[in-house]
């Protein structure tokens, strides 16, 4: 009888095997390949979210980059340059992220920042940011500052430039239309008793960073254009034309008159969030920003991160670059990288729901045939006891 052949298990062993063998080696792979880029997606997910937010950017930056080993390399690099104001930004900066430093080289940062250190290099770039309008350092912008405060800055820069244009010779437009915005600032610094202050210090932040190569191309070319619809370069030349330097007074007056102050608004919020860096973050640090910024919008992020970081800002950005400022790697490879991982994780569970299934309908299929086994030898038992009783029986 058909019902009491038993199965042969080991042929049946052998099809679950090999109905199981190909899902199994599938998800070990699709695993091993989650395994390796999560990472790079987790990240890749993590930047699209904070792409709009400066300061977790910046963060990001600094946990990619800062080590032990790299904070005492950029201290160390600091120093033998002369620049003891970074090194002291990354030892409060390696500080903030409890990384032990060797108090030696801490030691060494504090000396070399002390007044008594640096009271001969202060005296010179103060005198030289008040002549020539190109700090190096606070000490250089001040100089700046005062000079532009008292207008002497400004008209020195204009009557140049302006004096240039007039004679046909080269002139640089940008620094003669910052010295025109920067006169009206500083008007506007009277007038509001000091709440123009960050926007007075941000205009000689730009023009100092023009006149220094410090000036990203991108930001140059947007301060430019955005001058041209602002400042009438024909009146500021005109303004500074003949004894100009004999009468600052009317030459101020006119270069005022020469800023079409209802469009200097973009312009005007530019060089706020350049005073707000300096004032945060000081000034070479300020410097150091515009020269990764590629328009005002990468200043204005700038500004919340010195606002936030205050003295590490200028460690943060010699560490991340305009990594620390904005998205650098492109949007799309970050989403591919996300919905690459996803699509993984989606195969990786339909394969775990399928293996799950298939182990499911052979451990059923096993009790199954387990239970028809032990009922085939029941049978077999019962049909081997009613042999004997039939054969002993009479005919």
């Amino acid at each position: 009888m058909d019902f009491l052949v038993s199965p042969d298990r080991s042929e049946r062993t052998r099809r679950a095997r090999s109905d199981l063998a190909l899902p199994l080696l599938v998800a070990a792979t699709v695993a091993g390949g989650l395994w390796l880029a999560a990472p790079k997606a987790i990240d890749s997910a993590g930047l699209l979210v904070d792409q709009n937010d400066p300061v977790r950017l910046a963060d990001r930056a600094v946990d990619k980059a800062l080590t032990p080993e790299v904070a005492r390399r950029e201290i160390e690099a600091a120093l033998a340059a002369g620049d003891a104001e970074l090194a002291a930004s990354f030892v409060e900066l390696a500080q903030s992220r409890a990384i032990a430093l060797d108090p030696g080289l801490v030691a060494t940062v504090t000396e070399a920042n002390t007044a008594a250190a640096g009271a001969v290099r202060t005296a010179q770039n103060f005198g030289r940011g008040l002549v020539t309008g190109e700090p190096e350092d606070g000490a250089g912008l001040a100089g700046t500052l005062l000079g532009d405060l008292f207008v002497f800055g400004d008209i020195r820069d204009a009557v140049r430039e302006g004096g240039r244009l007039a004679t046909g010779a080269e002139a640089d437009e940008l620094v003669l239309g910052l010295a025109c915005v920067g006169l009206a600032v500083t008007a506007g610094t009277y007038v509001s008793l000091g709440v123009a202050a960050p926007a007075r210090a941000g205009v000689s932040v730009v023009k100092a960073a023009w006149k220094t190569g410090r000036m990203g191309a991108g930001l140059a070319v947007w301060t430019a254009r955005s001058l041209r619809g602002v400042v009438d370069l024909a009146a500021a030349r005109r303004a500074v034309s003949g004894t100009a330097l004999l009468q600052p007074t009317a030459a101020a007056r006119g270069l005022k008159a020469a800023v079409k102050l209802e469009k200097a608004e973009p312009l005007v919020d530019l060089v706020r969030d350049a005073g707000k860096i300096q004032a945060k973050a000081g000034t070479r640090a300020a410097l150091d920003g515009l020269k990764l910024a590629d328009g005002p919008k990468d200043v204005a992020r700038l500004a919340k991160v010195a606002e936030k970081n205050g003295g590490k800002t200028r460690a943060i950005l010699k560490l991340g670059g305009r990594a620390a400022l904005v998205l650098t790697t492109g949007a799309m490879t970050l989403f591919n990288w996300s919905v690459s991982a996803l699509l993984s994780l989606i195969w990786a569970l339909a394969l775990v729901k399928s293996l799950t299934e298939r182990t499911t309908r052979r451990v059923l299929a096993f009790g199954k045939w387990r239970r028809a086994r032990r009922a085939a030898r029941a049978a077999r038992a019962t049909v081997a006891q009613s042999l004997p009783q039939a054969a002993s029986q009479p005919a």
